[in-house]
């Protein structure tokens, strides 16, 4: 399966939840590593672009293609899984639980979650101290631009 993921260009070369970890993010609380994810280009770019306005307008970033083997099994939190709060914003503490819940089981690599900005998809979250993590490789890096009608 191959999943996307936004990141400024430094930080193009290596996957890692260090970002994700200093102010805590949806799915993971301050401190916990996680990476984030999403199943195609454009959801990577909404979940980036809900936090600018064209005042902010981000550049210097690179859109991730990144490989995860198919024999890697995927845990899927359904939304009729998840509190009522699960979509909020700020986002709430009992989704960061269910991020760190699944980094401290360590039973899977991968979780399948909802997204909040695009009802429909699906972000994938990756704990980078699983085992398996290291079977997950970035199979391309390349420039990205945002079109400034986004920001209007």
């Amino acid at each position: 399966m191959l999943v996307f993921r936004l990141v400024k260009q430094q930080y193009s070369k290596v996957l890692s939840g260090k970002g994700a970890a200093i102010f805590g993010e949806r799915w993971n609380s301050k401190g916990m590593e996680l990476i984030y994810t999403a199943e195609n280009r454009s959801l990577a770019m909404a979940e980036v672009a809900v936090h600018f306005s064209l005042a902010t307008m981000p550049s210097s970033y690179n859109m991730l293609s990144i490989f995860i083997p198919d024999n890697l099994t995927i845990k899927e939190i359904k939304t009729i899984e998840l509190p009522d709060d699960w979509n909020t914003f700020p986002h709430a503490k009992s989704t960061q639980n269910i991020g760190d819940n699944f980094i401290l089981e360590n039973k899977f690599v991968t979780l399948k979650v909802p997204s909040v900005v695009t009802k429909g998809d699906f972000n994938i979250l990756i704990n980078p101290h699983h085992k398996d993590f290291k079977k997950i490789k970035i199979k391309s890096s390349e420039p990205f631009l945002f079109d400034r009608r986004i920001f209007r």
